[in-house]
């Protein structure tokens, strides 16, 4: 993502997150997302533990969350309605890696709505 301040990098935030918020398990990620009292953009933190493999495949999973995320909340900005007021953790999983990178995108998509993040009617483009 583009600016320091819409990215969660402190272990504090992405604890905050977990243990406040709701989480969205998919076949190829699981989102974790918890609203703010702001209407400031959202913010988003990327991990990977490391039982998905070595630093090299575990970089390359987080390349794939982050241009999945790039693609669904930046360029499509939710049909002109961008997201704010959230802190969003996205986790990669063994999965994330081979995972055909649509249905990557589609995992995010339900997962945003799953947890309550978005209504049915926003993002719903394919």
């Amino acid at each position: 993502m583009a600016s320091a301040d819409i990215r969660l990098k402190r272990r504090a935030q992405f604890l905050r997150v977990a243990s406040k918020g709701a989480k969205a398990p998919m076949p190829g990620l699981v989102l974790q997302s918890l609203k703010r009292d702001d209407v400031l953009p959202a913010r988003l933190g990327f991990t990977v533990t490391k039982k998905v493999g070595n630093a090299v495949i575990r970089n390359r999973t987080k390349r794939r969350l982050r241009e999945a995320a790039r693609l669904l909340l930046r360029d499509e900005a939710f049909r002109g309605e961008p997201l704010s007021g959230v802190d969003l953790v996205l986790i990669g999983r063994d999965g994330t890696r081979s995972r055909p990178f649509p249905a990557l995108i589609d995992d995010l998509r339900r997962a945003l709505r799953r947890t309550g993040t978005v209504t049915s009617g926003r993002g719903s483009s394919s």
